[in-house]
């Protein structure tokens, strides 16, 4: 009598949107038979994107539980970080020394942040809120009256800074209080991914805010002055707030570029290693969002799917871009089309065009979130 074969085991590092995304994508895919680990070091499920929105008071970060949301899609959770990959036999190893085996990783362990510049704010979604809330504060007594939002070479998704300078201001207009607002930025125009029509609507954004846009401008910050090149210029800031640098996981047995980011080909593969695959910012894709995370995800899902022998043939997907914009007063929602690096087809809109109406778009991920609270907690 032959043995019955093992399921197809896959390995799923991390515990983000990509993670998650990967989890549900596979089981909805792949069905009931699959066995699937999701590996991550943290015991909860930062959901983030709203962090923008804390040190207005406005907003909270959500966090769920992993074991939950794993026993939810019938995958095991195990607590421990990925340390090395051996392709070759197959295994993982853990911080702890523990080794697992796979038939398929991914890996979508995100990245590492580290500040760009000494002696400014450095912009943090695990932290957002009470690193910012005193300056708020600050801006609402009159005590903080000009601000930079400075995003530096390897400013890999910029829309936060917006955000936080648009509301800034218009909170410092509903206290009636002065305060001189500059964002500061490599991009030649704000937003300048989405195309030129978001480009165009976040300028008018900005100048009806009163906050002064410097594009194209690399900036370095000495004894806590300003100066934006190539031009040379100085700017005045009382108050400086960074985008932190990123930098990918850099995993023992895995490929990375000279940043740590892992090099994917189209369906999200490890260059090098059988079936091994990456989604989420620890790729080396150049923009970091958990939108796009999320559709990385999907195509990932999709190939292990095929290659545990899934009746599905993946096809190529438009890369769509999607952003919820706040300003301190309206919403907007921001979405193009990606093609070689560059938004196309960009569209702004005050009504939502997908659905459900969240930050971050993801298939799966997203309408679970949707159906309510019953596993999670406010920071």
């Amino acid at each position: 009598m032959s043995a019955r074969p093992q399921p197809f085991h896959v390995v799923i590092a991390g515990g983000g949107v990509a993670a998650l995304e990967s989890m549900m994508a596979l089981r909805a895919l792949a069905g009931e038979e699959m066995h699937i680990t999701l590996l991550a070091p943290d015991r909860d499920f930062h959901y983030r994107p709203m962090a923008v929105a804390e040190p207005f008071s406005i907003a909270e970060v959500r966090h769920i539980a992993l074991v939950a949301i794993a026993h939810d899609f019938g995958a095991r959770h195990v607590t421990a970080a990925l340390a090395s990959v051996d392709s070759t036999a197959r295994r993982i190893v853990t911080g702890s020394g523990q080794e697992i085996g796979y038939d398929a990783l991914v890996i979508a362990t995100g990245t590492q942040l580290r500040a760009a510049f000494e002696g400014v704010i450095t912009i943090d979604d695990r932290s957002l809120g009470a690193t910012l809330r005193g300056l708020v504060q600050d801006v609402e007594e009159g005590y903080t009256t000009e601000i930079a939002f400075v995003a530096p070479a390897q400013g890999l998704w910029p829309m936060s800074l917006y955000e936080l300078a648009l509301q800034t201001a218009h909170r410092a207009n509903d206290m009636n209080a002065t305060v001189d607002i500059s964002i500061v930025g490599p991009e030649r125009a704000p937003l300048d991914l989405f195309g030129s029509s978001v480009s165009a609507e976040l300028s008018k954004l900005l100048g009806d805010a009163g906050i002064t846009f410097h594009g194209s401008s690399f900036a370095t910050v000495t004894r806590g002055q300003l100066v934006l090149q190539p031009s040379g210029s100085q700017l005045r800031s009382g108050r400086i707030v960074a985008l932190p640098l990123l930098e990918g996981p850099k995993i023992t047995g895995v490929p990375s570029d000279p940043h740590g980011f892992i090099p994917v080909t189209d369906d999200g593969a490890v260059r090098g290693l059988d079936g091994v695959y990456a989604a989420g910012d620890a790729t080396s894709f150049p923009i970091k969002h958990g939108g796009l995370a999320a559709q990385q995800a999907d195509i990932v899902a999709a190939a292990i799917a095929a290659r545990a022998g899934a009746a599905i043939d993946p096809q190529p997907q438009p890369t769509v871009l999607r952003g919820m914009l706040l300003t301190g007063k309206q919403t907007l929602f921001l979405e193009a089309e990606l093609i070689d690096g560059k938004g196309v087809n960009s569209i702004v809109s005050d009504v939502c065009p997908w659905d459900p109406p969240t930050k971050i778009v993801a298939r799966h991920l997203g309408p679970y979130l949707a159906q309510g609270d019953r596993h999670s907690r406010s920071a």
